[in-house]
């Protein structure tokens, strides 16, 4: 426990974590500081086609080999699967009704990129190296758990009758992540020299600003929903997390991947969406309410992932690697 209380320290001191601090702050404060949608929607933009560059390139380096391919598919069983036992969860520890549980369940399938960002920002300040390609596997895990929770609202006869599978497919942060990655494999490392000076050393900073406005966006739900989200919810934020974790870790130890790169498919794994699930959820199932499932995503596990969550699923890496 210590270990992953000196590790949370130093992460919660990183500039990238205070920055999503100040944001959480100033809503809680109810500041008129606001960061513009449309700069905010060009600085997730950014972040989504910078990491999938990168992940391509990396794959453009090595060769996309039998490890690879099998990571991916882990990814698209973990991101079908997982939304499955958190619906059995919420079923046990809330009181939420089908529909409700199941748009909350699909977003503990999909992933947060910026959490997978911030894991990846830890691992390097901690000098632990990962799988750059990684980020193929979280491009993977975005859709299936939408299908997963669309089945089991279906299940209820609360789904449409016919699935928004273009709306799915054709995903603004899907087809950027995708596509980007693309770009990466098809250019390589020459390409990649190119652009490093926009992709490359602005990177963390950009991710500062982005994680401020993640703080308002956070801290304005939970002052406006947070009452709406009883103890059995808020403890299912927490939880839920750990336990995809501790099968992502598990799953990655199984592959072979290193010790950081097991961390990194726990944290995909722990992650929760509030990006493609909730767009995904207002088309296909209007009558679940956002109020729960983005509150839950955004102002619980993703500020408990950053604070401690991270930490924890590296330490899960290290003990079964022993690195």
């Amino acid at each position: 426990m210590n270990d992953v209380l000196a590790i949370a320290g130093d992460n919660l001191l990183s500039p990238i974590v205070l920055s999503f601090v100040l944001g959480l702050v100033a809503a809680f404060l109810r500041s008129d500081l606001s960061i513009p949608e449309a700069i905010a929607k060009g600085l997730s933009i950014y972040l989504l086609f910078a990491i999938g560059l990168k992940g391509g390139v990396e794959v453009a380096s090595q060769g996309l080999n039998t490890q690879i391919a099998m990571a991916l598919l882990a990814g698209l069983a973990l991101s079908a699967l997982l939304p499955v036992l958190a619906y059995a969860l919420l079923r046990l520890m809330t009181r939420l009704d089908r529909v409700d549980a199941a748009a909350v369940a699909g977003h503990y399938g999909s992933i947060s990129i910026v959490t997978f960002v911030a894991a990846s920002s830890l691992l390097q300040s901690q000098g632990v190296a990962f799988e750059s390609w990684l980020v193929a596997v979280a491009a993977v895990m975005e859709a299936p758990a939408i299908l997963t929770a669309l089945w089991l609202a279906g299940r209820s006869g609360s789904s449409r009758d016919s699935l928004p599978w273009r709306e799915i497919a054709l995903n603004g942060s899907i087809v950027l992540l995708l596509g980007a990655f693309a770009i990466g494999w098809i250019s390589g490392p020459e390409g990649m020299s190119e652009v490093e000076g926009l992709f490359v050393a602005p990177f963390k900073g950009i991710l500062c600003l982005f994680l401020l406005d993640m703080g308002l966006v956070a801290g304005r739900g939970l002052r406006s929903s947070g009452r709406k989200l009883g103890a059995g919810l808020i403890a299912f934020g927490m939880l839920m997390p750990v336990i995809g974790a501790s099968i992502g870790v598990a799953v990655g130890w199984v592959l072979g991947l290193s010790t950081g790169g097991m961390a990194i498919l726990g944290t995909l794994a722990a992650s929760a969406s509030y990006i493609a699930v909730p767009a995904a959820m207002r088309v296909a199932l209007p009558q679940a309410r956002p109020a729960i499932y983005l509150t839950l995503s955004l102002g619980v596990t993703f500020p408990f992932n950053l604070a401690i969550g991270i930490s924890l699923y590296l330490l899960m890496a290290r003990t079964l690697t022993g690195g």
